[in-house]
């Protein structure tokens, strides 16, 4: 049986069914109820049922007492709606309403995405769970004291696992490390969700996403967070990168495309060699992008890649575009200071849409 849940003071709805907690209802249809551990022991998705009834489940009578119990509170993250609810709960939707945390994770899988691309999978201790905004990042922190910064590239809803996107980079130790030493079940440490870069779910705008290199990790979070809430707000989805291989996740954008009808999907190449014999666009993400948008005066844009880049879209959009200023969402993929030194001492060329090494 499916049972509605109402939740005030937002007005917002969504449907539970019988076998599923109300907070995972909640957050695999894209509503961001707050949580921290998911596991009914630290009290952050409390809320009040103000009508209709609940089996409360493997809660902590520690963290819900029977006082609490009968007052009509619950914890989301392990009640189960037996009827119709009306529950009174924050929703997280802006970077206040989401605490920064540090934590251990354990590296889950490592898939090599590309030739020079790798697919991090992360997990957390089963007692924990991070809540954040489609599109932040978390960073890294090394033993030194040292951090780098990557973005999530998996949807709020599906926090079982963070997924990270890492691009090698020479002269990179953290991601020398991902792609010559890590090895899976290897212990890190996390803090976040960090960034300012997440989608702003209230506009009813159309979209233009574009991204270079693994700055599609974002973009993608936004992409499927944007999907689980049942949104059609037209999606146009650029990826830039230098060769076909650097397109590491193509079949999955081009699915999105195929399956929703408000969702475009271009890719775009720099360099494709003649072996490749690529068929689609060439040239400058940004500047494929313009052609096919000369008029953004309606539009939000989400721009996630190397700092020429992001600088280049934002001038480019505002100022020949008509894109609104308060329109435009960037995240830039800066390098490490050390990285930087040591790419500049050496003969490696730059390299574009690179993770925040």
């Amino acid at each position: 049986m499916v049972h509605q849940v109402v939740v005030r003071p937002s007005g917002h709805t969504f449907a539970a069914d019988a076998d599923e907690s109300v907070l995972a209802a909640a957050l695999r249809q894209g509503l961001s109820l707050p949580y921290g551990c998911r596991d009914g022991v630290c009290g952050s998705c409390r809320a009040r049922v103000l009508s209709g009834e609940v089996a409360h489940g493997n809660a902590s009578i520690a963290v819900l007492g029977e006082a609490d119990r009968l007052a009509g509170f619950a914890l989301l993250c392990c009640a189960v709606a037996k009827t119709d609810l009306c529950i009174e709960s924050r929703e997280a939707s802006s970077l206040a309403d989401i605490p920064v945390r540090t934590l251990p994770a354990r590296v889950h899988r490592l898939v090599r995405a590309a030739p020079e691309v790798m697919i991090v999978e992360l997990r957390l201790p089963s007692s924990e769970r991070l809540q954040f905004l489609a599109g932040q990042y978390v960073d890294i922190l090394l033993k030194d004291g040292k951090r780098r910064s990557f973005s999530l590239a998996n949807a709020p809803h599906d926090d079982g696992l963070l997924q990270l996107h890492v691009r090698r980079i020479a002269g990179g130790r953290f991601t020398e490390h991902v792609f010559a030493g890590m090895r899976e079940r290897d212990l890190l440490r996390l803090r976040g969700p960090l960034g300012s870069f997440f989608l702003r779910d209230e506009s009813s705008k159309p979209m233009l996403l574009v991204a270079g290199g693994t700055g599609f990790a974002p973009i993608k979070a936004i992409v499927e967070h944007a999907l689980a809430q049942g949104s059609t707000r037209p999606m146009d989805i650029y990826w830039g990168a230098r060769q076909r291989t650097d397109l590491y996740l193509l079949q999955l954008a081009e699915q999105w495309a195929m399956q929703h009808r408000w969702i475009r999907f271009v890719p775009v190449l720099s360099e494709s060699p003649p072996a490749d014999g690529w068929q689609g666009r060439t040239g400058l993400v940004h500047a494929a992008a313009m052609r096919d948008h000369p008029d953004l005066s309606q539009y939000q844009a989400y721009v996630c890649g190397a700092p020429v880049m992001v600088a280049a879209a934002r001038k480019d959009f505002l100022a020949h575009c008509q894109l609104p200023a308060d329109e435009f969402f960037a995240d830039s993929f800066d390098y490490a200071a050390e990285t930087q030194e040591a790419i500049a001492t050496s003969a490696v060329p730059e390299m574009k849409g690179l993770p925040h090494e």
